[in-house]
């Protein structure tokens, strides 16, 4: 087949890119910026240009090819509703012109589905919590015309070497501050995936992925905010403490907060099995600590 992947220069985008090329498919890697074309071609792929703000180019982007992986997004925390926005309607316009039985894998998230416990693929995110969720919800019912919709829900954290994300940006805190802190007791916890794990589950995705269908990218289903941190503090050899909220400024209220989920479902129903190394053990090959 060949996919059109919006965010393809992106950390997960990246990753994707060369798993559907090896696979033997073809990718249409949508660029917004000359850096980002130079990006996207350089994993092999073919350069559409364009941008989640362009409708036009969306619509031509999924036009030209068979499917579509949405992983392009405005990660814009103090804009949170806007952001959202756009991307359900770059979700729209692409499906709009889809054929039946074409696939669209759309990139969302476990944050919020179920405090406690450990998100499944059968719960429903709450847009009050976050509004992402609602943009799931207009892609799943694109089946209703046959196409191939799914939901890929990424772990709060997925990590690897050019990690970017959230992990990337605790490490970073601890160097300014000096120390690596958890909240509360460090009893939180977060589920992680490694991205060359989560690539190879968006591709099997793109091939096998029934109408309406949402994956858990999730390979650990909960790793303790505590051990991060203690990973983070044999990295940087600073101490481990726990620290309010605030101290970790924006990343805070992600990081205060449990945001386990399974998937079970998703490795019964599609054989994937992830293999790369966990969270821990890729906090200490040394790579997040150049």
């Amino acid at each position: 087949m060949r996919i059109f992947v919006t965010g393809a220069s992106g950390w997960i985008g990246s990753g994707v890119v060369p798993e559907l090329l090896e696979a033997g498919h073809s990718v249409l890697g949508m660029a917004r910026s000359d850096a980002s074309a130079e990006r996207v071609a350089a994993l092999g792929a073919d350069v559409h240009r364009g941008d989640l703000n362009d409708p036009d180019s969306l619509r031509a982007g999924a036009s030209a090819a068979d499917g579509v992986v949405h992983l392009g997004y405005h990660h814009d925390f103090s804009q949170m509703a806007e952001a959202a926005a756009l991307d359900r309607s770059a979700i729209e316009t692409m499906g709009a012109v889809l054929d039946e039985g074409a696939p669209l894998l759309i990139a969302s998230g476990i944050a919020g589905l179920t405090p406690g416990r450990p998100a499944t693929e059968t719960d429903v995110g709450d847009p009050a919590v976050h509004p992402r969720a609602r943009n799931a919800e207009v892609a799943l019912r694109l089946a209703d015309r046959g196409v191939r919709s799914a939901a890929v829900r990424f772990a709060p954290t997925v990590h690897g070497q050019g990690d970017h994300g959230f992990i990337a940006a605790l490490v970073a805190i601890a160097k300014e501050t000096g120390v690596s802190g958890y909240v509360g007791d460090g009893s939180h916890r977060w589920a992680a995936v490694h991205r060359d794990d989560a690539a190879t589950l968006v591709r099997l995705g793109v091939e096998q992925a029934e109408p309406g269908s949402v994956l858990h990218a999730v390979a650990e289903e909960g790793v303790s905010t505590r051990e991060i941190a203690e990973a983070i503090g044999r990295g940087l050899g600073v101490p481990v403490e726990p620290r309010p909220a605030e101290h970790f400024t924006w990343l805070g209220r992600f990081f205060g907060a449990d945001l386990q989920a399974s998937n079970a479902i998703t490795r019964q129903r599609y054989g994937w099995t992830p293999a790369r190394a966990g969270l821990v053990a890729d906090l200490d090959e040394g790579h997040y600590f150049p």
